[in-house]
């Protein structure tokens, strides 16, 4: 698959020697939804202002569509949709006002459509009941679809979508997400960062995890998810007996929660034998099994820690 976007030892150093972003190969397949992850301070926000061309590297290159950014922006820019840091908005504007006002900053966008760009740009992140009430006004997640509804003014090869779900109820997050994989499926490639590990499993096809300003590994979800082992599960209503056993049989990692007990797995051959020592010990096992690792398995086996928002 040809890339959207691809970076050869990208670097970006700020002022006093902070190393923001540190030698990054990255490459964006077309068609994609892919997931940006990376924990404070991982160079997320740095790389994506590098891009779009914001802020200039210290040394190596980017290209964006094929072009080289940022030298090649005027060609670039009116080809994707973006929308970093949240929207910037005219509170006293209703909310088609201000889709109004960006559709006629574009110097490629057609007068003539204009009006009823708008209205299905609003249909499409379902804004059309609120359209008409001031910008000010707007929740936290009404601002998030209304900068979403902006950067699908005119059709897009690339969206760069930065916490696109921010401030979203789990129904907003959910019609967002069918807006994502109806985006893609019209053959825009989406580029996004979130902190919801689990929102970027069910909606990227592939993604890609920083940490301290390089990159750690990119590839389909399914494989990154494949690097981290899966937990030992034993559901039982013997939860302290199971936990000790299994601690006696060597596992490491044991934490009981509710009518469960997890822990490191082990061999393939030895399952067997720890379903035999619980069962003999007495416990009641009503369900035992490694599952599956999951993304955040593996985001927090790559960076060893938590994931935070502000990258």
């Amino acid at each position: 698959m040809d890339s959207v976007i691809h970076t050869r030892a990208l670097t970006k150093r700020y002022r006093g020697g902070q190393l923001a972003v540190d030698g990054l190969d990255l490459a964006v397949p077309a068609g994609s939804v892919f997931g940006f992850l990376g924990p404070n301070g991982s160079g997320k926000t740095t790389t994506i202002r590098m891009l779009m061309g914001l802020i200039e590297p210290t040394s190596g290159t980017a290209r964006v569509l094929g072009h080289p950014m940022p030298r090649a922006a005027r060609t670039v820019l009116p080809q994707v949709g973006a929308l970093i840091e949240g929207p910037a908005l005219y509170g006293y504007l209703s909310g088609r006002d201000n889709l109004l006002r960006y559709d006629a900053a574009d110097p490629t966008a057609d007068p003539r459509t204009r009006r009823a760009r708008v209205a299905a740009a609003l249909e499409r992140v379902g804004l059309t009941a609120a359209a008409g009430k001031k910008a000010r006004a707007y929740s936290l997640g009404m601002k998030q679809r209304l900068g979403l509804a902006a950067a699908l003014l005119q059709p897009r090869r690339l969206l760069v979508l930065d916490e696109p779900t921010n401030g979203l109820d789990p129904q907003g997050m959910r019609e967002i997400r069918v807006l994502i994989r109806e985006l893609a499926a019209d053959g825009t490639t989406v580029f996004l960062s979130s902190h919801l590990l689990d929102e970027i499993e069910q909606v990227c096809t592939h993604a890609a995890v920083m940490a301290r300003g390089r990159l750690l590994t990119q590839g389909a979800v399914a494989d990154l998810a494949a690097l981290a082992r899966g937990r030992l599960a034993v559901t039982t209503p013997d939860t302290a007996d199971a936990a000790r056993v299994l601690k006696e049989q060597g596992v490491g990692d044991v934490v009981v929660a509710e009518d469960r007990v997890t822990g490191e797995p082990p061999g393939e051959r030895e399952l067997a034998e720890l379903n035999a020592a619980l069962v003999t010990a007495g416990v009641r096992v009503r369900g035992f099994g490694v599952e599956r690792a999951s993304l955040e398995d593996a985001f927090v086996a790559l960076t060893g820690e938590g994931f935070d928002v502000a990258g």
